[in-house]
């Protein structure tokens, strides 16, 4: 049998409990992720990048690049969780 198979065949309570029952184990986990919310981030493009953005900022009628890159981060956003969610179900199921 195997990984996937296992997993299918643990409730979502047999899963709460294995993950609670390896909070201590540090090497159950990955290394520590930090993620700070409340400061903006800037991030750089190339000139070819940023004009090609721009094109399309203007073809989707977005009032300024930022604006469309923002939209377009945050599709891609709820499409990965959505993609993530309906693996989970189905690897439980």
């Amino acid at each position: 049998m195997n990984d996937i198979d296992q997993v299918r065949k643990l409730s979502e309570a047999d899963i709460d409990e294995i993950v609670i029952g390896q909070t201590e184990d540090d090497s159950a986990w990955e290394e520590t992720i930090s993620v700070h919310l409340a400061v903006p981030t800037t991030m750089s493009l190339s000139p070819e990048i940023a004009a090609r953005a721009a094109f399309f900022a203007q073809l989707h009628k977005k009032s300024s690049v930022e604006d469309w890159l923002r939209s377009i981060i945050q599709e891609r956003i709820d499409f990965e969780e959505a993609a993530f969610t309906e693996l989970k179900q189905a690897l439980l199921s």
